[in-house]
């Protein structure tokens, strides 16, 4: 009897030890969720949908590198890439962020006037403008940055009434805070930033290294 009772007991202690070994033993960590698709909810994109490759830049309109890349590069891969339909490109802006949490003002208000100009279809254009006067305007206090970009848009032959308004109405703030939030959540902290087809690439590359990635990517 005593030895039954003895087996039970013993029994019933192995059972508890296996139990709590399975609950105090480490865990799979839950898989990590994908990171976002760096193309959503962009607002300047260039090239049809449903290509095999597409190309996200994060650029900031301060960053000399950008400007290289804007008005050297960009021109080239558009004409042999994005006008022949093989590759979708899109741009979006990265103000980076000042010791106080802030995001770079004149930056932001740079992508602002973009995409205003993008309101009567001269992005492309004043996107290009903004980098090639960049040493014009990096200096410059709040107002007189406003009338450097309306002067901007008058080059352009924008209705400059219009620019001005959507410009004071601050209506483009959340597009571009949108696109930094995008880069804090891709772990992007570098311009220029691409992403081909998801794959990242930090700094400017010439034009015939950029051949190489995209038609690489192109046959794959």
């Amino acid at each position: 009897m005593q030895r039954r009772l003895f087996l039970g007991v013993l029994a019933v202690a192995v059972i508890l030890a296996g139990v709590l070994f399975l609950a105090s033993r480490p865990r799979p960590a839950p898989p990590i969720s994908a990171n976002p698709n760096p193309a959503s909810g962009a607002r300047f994109a260039f090239g049809p949908e449903n290509a095999k490759v597409t190309v996200v830049e994060f650029s900031n309109y301060l960053c000399p590198h950008c400007r290289a890349h804007a008005n050297e590069i960009f021109p080239l891969i558009k004409r042999d890439y994005v006008d022949t339909g093989k590759i979708r490109y899109v741009l979006r802006d990265l103000p980076f962020s000042l010791p106080d949490g802030s995001p770079q003002p004149m930056v932001v208000r740079a992508g602002e006037a973009a995409a205003c100009a993008a309101d009567q279809g001269k992005y492309l254009e004043y996107h290009q403008t903004l980098f090639r006067s960049q040493d014009l305007w990096a200096g410059l206090k709040s107002s007189d940055l406003d009338k450097f970009l309306e002067d901007l848009a008058s080059q352009l032959s924008l209705d400059t009434s219009k620019f001005a308004a959507c410009l004071e109405s601050g209506q483009k703030r959340a597009g571009v805070l949108a696109d930094q939030a995008m880069a804090a959540q891709l772990g992007i902290n570098n311009t220029p930033t691409f992403l081909v087809n998801g794959v990242p690439y930090v700094g400017g590359r010439s034009y015939q290294d950029w051949k190489t990635l995209l038609d690489k990517a192109l046959g794959q």
